[in-house]
């Protein structure tokens, strides 16, 4: 198996994973109820996805 020739300082294996970080969610709003939501998921709120009613919600 391969083996790398010399070692990484310190510098470089921090700047390799300086690009690690989580990145912030792309919220959308929500066609049916206006809420902010994630990006192609059902709307926990109402319950539609793509302008059509997936998960039935009952009123209280």
């Amino acid at each position: 198996m391969a083996q790398p020739k010399r070692r990484w300082s310190k510098a470089r294996t921090g700047l390799k994973r300086s690009t690690w970080k989580l990145e912030k969610q792309n919220l959308v709003e929500c066609s049916h109820c206006h809420e902010l939501i994630r990006q192609h998921t059902v709307c926990p709120v109402c319950g539609y996805y793509d302008g059509k009613e997936v998960i039935s919600k009952k009123e209280a």
